[in-house]
């Protein structure tokens, strides 16, 4: 069975929103992501839960994310995000890792090319938003389509 990894961050929750939300309420702070909750109440990212679920049927999914170090409980507020979204199951199939490439695989969904090990990643990597993958249903068929 082949193997997914599927960042979080940009890809499964819209960071980018949290982000625009936590600017407001916090202006003056320089690290966002440090504040308490912010990683909890993202939203996820419009169809990935569904996507991720139906992959999940015909592909070993894990999700690998980078951990924010400047907020302590980033941690354990990814693992209740990925708890709600997806049940306390699948909370053994998360990577928390700096270094993506560290990871054995054939696929890696994230939005970034680079930044963390993601260029050196041993397979396939699909660019989450990009002209190829602007959004899930893209993703999807494309990997269905490998099946």
């Amino acid at each position: 069975m082949k193997r997914i990894y599927v960042d979080m961050d940009g890809v499964l929750a819209d960071i980018a929103k949290q982000h625009a939300i936590y600017k407001k309420i916090f202006p003056t702070q320089p690290y966002l992501q440090s504040q308490y909750g912010f990683f909890l109440d993202m939203d996820p990212i419009k169809d990935s839960i569904k996507a991720v679920k139906q992959l999940m049927s015909h592909f070993d999914v894990w999700i690998l994310t980078a951990p924010s170090w400047k907020n302590p409980m980033c941690l354990a507020e990814k693992n209740m995000w990925i708890r709600k979204h997806f049940g306390i199951e699948f909370t053994e199939k998360i990577i928390m890792s700096s270094d993506k490439s560290l990871c054995k695989g054939d696929y890696l969904i994230d939005d970034n090319k680079e930044g963390r090990g993601q260029d050196k990643f041993e397979g396939e990597l699909i660019l989450f938003g990009s002209e190829q993958f602007p959004d899930w249903n893209k993703v999807y068929k494309y990997l269905f389509d490998k099946f």
